[in-house]
Formats: C-alpha cells, structure tokens, sequence
C-alpha cells in the first residue's frame, strides 16, 4: 500500500512538472488561432486560422526570418570547422594545462548571455569593428563551436587510435585517413552537434541585442517578435511566428538526439 501511495505521488509529481514545462508552451499554439488581436483572454473568444495567411503576407516577417537562417547557417559551419579541429586537438594529445583550456573552451555555453554579449560588444567597439552581419555570426559562433565541441570530443574519446595508425599502415594519407576512418566515425556527431548549433543560433535573443546594430536590416526573428511584444500590433501574428521558431529549433533538437540517444556522444544540449 505504503509503494502504491509513492508510486502514485511519483507520477503526480511528473505529470506536474511536465505540465509547468510545457503548458506554456501549448498556450502559444492555441494563441496564434484566437480571434482575438490585441490581448490574452481565457478561454479564448474563438478560432480561426486567418493569422496564417496574415503572417505570410506580412512583409516585415520575411527579412528578420531570411537573417536568423543566414546567421544559424554560417555559424553552425564555422562551429563545425573550428569545434571539429579543437575537439581533435584536445583529444589527440597530451599537454600541460589542457584541463584548463578545456574549461576555457566550454566557459562560452556556461556564461549567461548576457555576459557573453556584454563582453563581445566591448571587443568590437575597442577593435571599432563595425556592427553587422558578421558581428552577430561571430557572437552566435562562440557558443555554437562549443556545442559541437563537446559532441566531437566525446566522439574522439571512443575512437582507438588504433585505427588511424592501421590507415597509415595501410599507406593511406591524411586526406584519405580523414574521409574514409575518422569522417564516418564523427559523422552522427559532428552532424547532431551541428543541428543543435543551428537551433541555438536560430533563437537567441541575447547575444544578438549586443552585437547587432541598430538597423532594420540588424533585426534577426527572435529580436522581431520581442519588438512586436513590446508593442503589440497582431498578437496571434507573432504567435504564429513563434511556432515557426519552435519547429525551427524543436526540429533538429530531435533529430540530433536520435543521432545521439546512445548518450554518451551527447554534450552540451542545452544554453
């Protein structure tokens, strides 16, 4: 009886936090069908799918959503080249201080964002690096090269060195050594720790309010939908664009964890 009332409790308990997770999350759906324009009212007064079209229509979405793939695409590349290498660096080799290089390569994803802004907008304003597309890709990159970091330096761990010597034995050299025994080996990794780069990249907001400029053109989709709540003109509209943002980031966050459900490739999921 006495495990019955725990079990049950237990199962309480989860449903419960499950819900506080993702309830909110829910009402975002259910919002971006209300008839409503301007508010929150419950229940909500009526349904319609009319915010779709309107959002499609809206030419102000399609800039800030055109930039926030541009960003994610090119960071997720630059995290992949430079966390690849470092991952391969601080794998392969043995040296003074390498714990405490490690720690400084993964302090980026432990910062809050806010810090992590702060610190890059003071490096370009004392480089007098102009604000732009590339500053904000640079910001997001910092964080990015560290989630592809952990995935490949956990990957690097399980391979034997081994088979990289039979390789050179085998009279194969570095190029083909790469494409035919490491590549395959890192690809579920590299590949998952890029689509988690990509939906990180996609939706921050902090990082790109430091390092953008002041422009429309500056202006990435997360930074479009906090404006349009600051001053709210079509609520359902940005609710709209917050699926949108959901599948763009929930998405590959799937995808990358079924690469990666063995665990013990999975690092760094979370910002």
């Amino acid at each position: 009886m006495h495990s019955e009332r725990a079990s049950l409790g237990l199962r309480i308990a989860a449903i419960g936090g499950l819900l506080f997770l993702h309830l909110p999350i829910l009402l975002i759906f259910v919002y971006a069908f209300t008839t409503e324009q301007r508010g929150y009212t419950f229940p909500p007064p009526g349904l319609t799918t009319q915010w779709f079209a309107v959002a499609w229509n809206r030419e102000d979405i399609w800039p800030p959503f055109w930039l926030s793939l541009k960003v994610a695409s090119i960071a997720t590349v630059i995290a992949i080249i430079l966390g690849t290498l470092v991952a391969a660096a601080m794998a392969r080799t043995r040296f003074f201080g390498r714990e405490q290089i490690s720690l400084l390569i993964i302090l980026p994803i432990a910062l809050p964002g806010i810090i992590t802004g702060m610190s890059l907008r003071s490096a370009f304003a004392i480089m007098d690096v102009p604000f732009s597309l590339w500053t904000i890709i640079l910001g997001h990159a910092t964080f990015c090269i560290v989630i592809v970091y952990n995935n490949a330096v956990a990957r690097f761990r399980r391979l034997s060195g081994g088979i990289l010597e039979a390789s050179a034995d085998l009279g194969a050299n570095s190029f083909q050594t790469f494409r035919y025994v490491l590549l395959p080996n890192l690809g579920s990794a590299l590949l998952a720790g890029g689509m988690l780069a990509f939906a990180l990249s996609f939706d921050e907001v902090i990082v790109t309010t430091f390092t953008a400029g002041s422009g429309v053109d500056a202006k990435t989709l997360p930074i479009w939908m906090l404006d349009e709540l600051i001053r709210p003109r079509q609520l359902p509209v940005t609710n709209v664009v917050a699926i949108v943002v959901f599948a763009a980031t929930f998405v590959p966050i799937l995808l990358a964890y079924y690469l990666t459900r063995g665990g013990s490739e999975t690092a760094g999921g979370g910002k």
